[in-house]
């Protein structure tokens, strides 16, 4: 099965939390704080792997989380980072973001990687906290949340070659012939459903990737058919093989449709280079409209001439009886060396840090108030409730943000709900 799109969910690791220790040693008084750092959480990371050309894994597994880090330790020990988990995709996948649609990468090339999620940093022991004035800290830090996020995974297979051409007319039978790829071959339309890839070796030195392309018939653009979904597979290519069926009611007509379709979906899918072929010239009636077909296409491109690239005269095929076949590929090789070598591949965003990474919200709520705000929401999840002066420290934390004169200002009352995160404080001027 291939499976172009999906969606995943994927979390890295939290990381581990700071202790609160101290030494506690024969003959040595008053040892001192020795609580440890927690470990860093484990990132997830995209690695595009040369073997994979589907989406396909992600269908049965759709949420992936990284390792979290271990927590730190007495006498100064460091807890363990979480590992980062890789995850392999296939070359040609474009990474969204599913909310936003932001685009977060491009991968192409075989071992690029991209890190997708970071893991949170471990929290500080209390040996991180001694001062002169407080030689005994009970205070630390938990662990960083890791970074969370929903990706969109779209597959663009990357080929030298992207076979086109309406419904039947013979594009499979055309990949199969020429490649060892084994195709759905029937007399239906609509027969391809999924695009196919095949390597077509010339001779000892050459070779093609091809790309079949299921069927286009006019309106394809608009979703008719089976859509314009397979569309994005030829962005990549740099040569397009454009098959016409022989047996058609009028091939011209199939060809101009075919290219207003590319040009609407991508006006660079229209610009890319083209090589004609007319198909199942092995019956006679084809044999009896060539001549005719070639006088039509002729003026046809005399007239669109900068409009469409096709690099050379049309030419005469069977891909059943595998006539021809041959000097079309060989030709096909001539273009693609004379063609620019470059995949296109998406601008990445420009990265512009948050103007304000310490803004937060107050908003009346039911039964209290609510404060919103990264910096402040992540103070909360790092903070150990259960010690007194971890509790003093996010209460200063507050006062530095400015939380506590904005919730004054906004009417607070003594005895008020304060919602921070998942805790709920009560307010006491």
């Amino acid at each position: 099965m291939f499976i172009d799109e999906v969606k995943i969910h994927v979390r890295a690791g939290k990381g581990g939390n700071g202790v609160i220790h101290f030494r506690r040693e024969k003959f040595v008084p008053r040892g001192g704080p020795d609580g440890g750092d927690g470990g860093k959480g484990g990132d997830i990371i995209l690695e595009v792997v040369a073997t994979l050309n589907t989406l396909l894994p992600f269908q049965h597994k759709t949420s992936f989380f990284a390792q979290d880090g271990a927590n730190g330790s007495k006498s100064n020990m460091t807890g363990r980072s979480g590992e980062e988990l890789v995850i392999p995709v296939p070359p040609g996948t474009v990474v969204y973001n599913a909310q936003s649609g932001e685009i977060i990468g491009d991968l192409v090339n075989p071992g690029q990687k991209l890190v997708v999620v970071k893991g949170g940093r471990g929290g500080r022991g209390n040996a991180r906290f001694a001062t002169s004035v407080n030689q005994v800290p009970r205070v630390a830090e938990k662990g960083e949340p890791g970074e969370e996020i929903q990706l969109h995974l779209e597959l663009r297979l990357i080929a030298d070659i992207g076979i086109v051409g309406v419904p039947n007319a013979g594009k499979s039978t055309l990949l199969a012939a020429v490649t060892n790829a084994k195709p759905k071959i029937a007399d239906y339309p609509f027969t391809t459903l999924e695009p196919n890839l095949g390597v077509a070796r010339l001779d000892d030195e050459h070779s093609l990737i091809l790309a079949d392309i299921p069927g286009l018939i006019e309106g394809a653009h608009l979703g008719f058919g089976l859509g314009y979904t397979f569309l994005r597979h030829i962005q990549r290519t740099r040569v397009l093989i454009h098959l016409l069926d022989g047996l058609s009611e009028n091939p011209l007509l199939d060809f101009i449709q075919i290219n207003s379709e590319l040009a609407l979906f991508d006006p660079d899918l229209a610009r890319k280079p083209q090589i004609v072929a007319l198909n199942k010239i092995d019956l006679p009636q084809v044999v009896e409209r060539w001549p005719e077909f070639l006088s039509g296409f002729q003026n046809y491109l005399n007239q669109k001439k900068q409009e469409i690239i096709v690099v050379a005269e049309p030419y005469a095929i069977s891909a059943l009886a595998q006539k021809n076949l041959h000097p079309l590929l060989y030709r096909v090789l001539q273009a693609l060396n004379e063609s620019q070598k470059v995949i296109k591949i998406h601008e990445m965003p420009v990265y512009r840090s948050e103007s304000d990474p310490q803004a937060f919200t107050i908003d009346k709520v039911r039964g209290g108030w609510r404060v919103s705000g990264k910096a402040i929401e992540r103070a909360a999840k790092m903070t150990y409730w259960e010690h007194y002066q971890s509790v003093r420290r996010f209460q200063k934390i507050l006062a530095t943000l400015g939380v506590e004169q904005a919730l004054r200002e906004a009417g607070v009352q003594n005895g008020d709900t304060v919602f921070i995160g998942e805790n709920e404080l009560e307010w006491q001027d």
